[in-house]
């Protein structure tokens, strides 16, 4: 049951009357029911993990708080044990669900594992830990009733893959329930129709060709894979942007608002913004609960770069089991180190060239680099295994095909002139709308304030566009949403 089927659509309108139906106190219970059905209707064999996982934080949680509340800072020693012990549980089922098999297989040469893979491990076991993490800071109290802690873990709209939220962000409005607001729930739908427009317009045509070109990475190369690789960088953007966005029109439905985790991050200047802007949840997690418990920037700049690598090293783990993924998140610490350490040559190139800070040449150009080192990356990322993701940067470069671009080769890829045109289009719509928000503008309120046949003729016309030209139109199913995989 994925955010794009029929099926999910008419559970939704079954939770939605519920959650109004019943006294504003008691809708929080609504949302637990609901969100322990989709769990189980989405994926049977996974809950017993995740039932074991809610039970042991919620545990933990509690303990760590009673214990900071009698004994404060004399048994500060204990605290941190009991902390210590509560990752250690939370984290070995994910560690060994998704990394066993490498370690089984790579490391120690043995055979693999069929593991029972829950829904959401990697997200909610973050989620997890940042809960039992800010309990032992004093940030947040411990949950004490069982059955909300777990609404905050379960919460429908966002456990298949985030935004990874943090406590006191989520609690208080999934459990004082929300009363009915006309805009905001016009809002959700009008997040839930962008959302559509992303994943059938963009994500899932340009997963065409990046698949055609990735699993057949003998056959395709030079421009091929230059081709393939920018598509997949705007696959996943709009993939992710996508389920992120319907899970926040989702929310916005039950008048609850989920953190934005992206900010455009393609208008990155430098990989160090990118990171603010690309899976913002992730990022800050990783900051606050990784990158800042090292010592941060706190003790030099070599101990910075450290911490850097370290992080990174957690996220491209974090992302899945290879050698393929510890390398693209070193590449991202390795991109800022580099940028730190020769940020002063090229201010002075920049000054040279006479283009300032805010010039829009610099600001195009850092871009361009941001946009073509990160690309890269994905290559890795993408790729089967790290020995083929290098083999295909190398042949990007050094064999040489443009001819492509204007013979009849670019059709034979998957996807026929007409679909070229739409998935042409769509990035364009894209780009001019991320181009607005860069500069201010709010493009729901301004559809908001048109009249009210403006607006009905706007989403009339998006819908049969989509229904239309979108991936359902030329006969393909949608796919899973990849961050769904990790």
């Amino acid at each position: 049951m994925t955010y794009v089927s029929f099926f999910f659509y008419i559970f939704l309108l079954i939770v939605l009357f519920l959650y109004y139906a019943i006294p504003l106190r008691h809708r929080w219970v609504v949302l637990l029911i609901g969100s322990a059905a989709f769990y189980f209707i989405a994926y049977k064999s996974g809950w017993p993990i995740l039932f074991i996982t809610v039970l042991f934080a919620y545990g933990f949680g509690r303990l760590i708080n009673y214990l900071r509340e009698k004994y404060t800072d004399s048994h500060r020693k204990l605290q941190k044990a009991v902390l210590v012990l509560a990752y250690f549980c939370v984290v070995l089922p994910w560690l060994l669900i998704k990394n066993g098999n490498f370690i089984l297989v790579t490391i120690l040469h043995m055979s693999s594992i069929n593991w029972i893979v829950p829904l959401g491990i990697s997200f909610y076991t973050l989620q997890t830990i940042s809960y039992l993490a800010d309990i032992y800071r004093g940030e947040i109290d411990a949950q004490k009733n069982i059955a909300k802690y777990a609404l905050f873990i379960l919460f429908f709209p966002q456990i298949i893959q985030g935004p990874i939220p943090r406590y006191e962000q989520l609690a208080k409005q999934l459990y004082e329930g929300r009363l009915f607001d006309e805009k905001r729930f016009v809002k959700g739908l009008q997040l839930i129709l962008w959302g559509f427009f992303l994943k059938l317009m963009i994500a899932d045509k340009a997963a065409v060709i990046v698949n055609t070109v990735f699993d057949n990475p003998e056959k395709y190369m030079g421009c091929y894979v230059l081709i393939a690789a920018v598509l997949y960088s705007i696959e996943l953007y709009t993939d992710f942007l996508a389920c992120v966005t319907i899970s926040q029109g989702v929310s916005g439905l039950f008048g609850i608002e989920l953190v934005d985790n992206f900010r455009r991050p393609y208008f990155a200047t430098s990989i160090k913004e990118f990171w603010r802007r690309w899976h913002i949840s992730l990022s800050e997690w990783l900051r606050d609960y990784i990158y800042i418990p090292l010592g941060g920037s706190r003790k030099g700049r070599l101990a910075k770069y450290i911490n850097l690598l370290i992080t990174f090293i957690v996220s491209g783990i974090w992302h899945g089991a290879g050698y393929k993924f510890i390398l693209w998140g070193l590449m991202h610490a390795i991109y800022q180190i580099c940028g730190d350490l020769t940020a002063d040559i090229r201010n002075k190139i920049y000054d040279l060239l006479k283009l300032s800070e805010q010039s829009g040449l610099r600001k195009t150009l850092q871009r361009i680099g941001v946009f073509f080192w990160v690309t890269i990356a994905w290559i890795i990322f993408r790729a089967d295994s790290l020995r083929i993701g290098l083999k295909m940067i190398m042949n990007m470069f050094l064999v040489h095909n443009p001819w492509i671009f204007f013979n009849d080769k670019l059709l034979m890829l998957g996807l026929e002139w007409k679909e070229l045109c739409v998935l042409a289009i769509s990035i364009v719509i894209l780009l001019l709308v991320s181009y607005k928000q860069e500069k201010g503008v709010r493009i729901r309120e301004l559809i908001l304030d048109k009249s009210i046949y403006t607006r009905w003729f706007i989403y009339i016309f998006a819908i049969l566009c989509i229904m239309i030209f979108g991936t359902y139109g030329y006969g393909y199913n949608a796919q899973d949403f990849i961050y769904g995989g990790f």
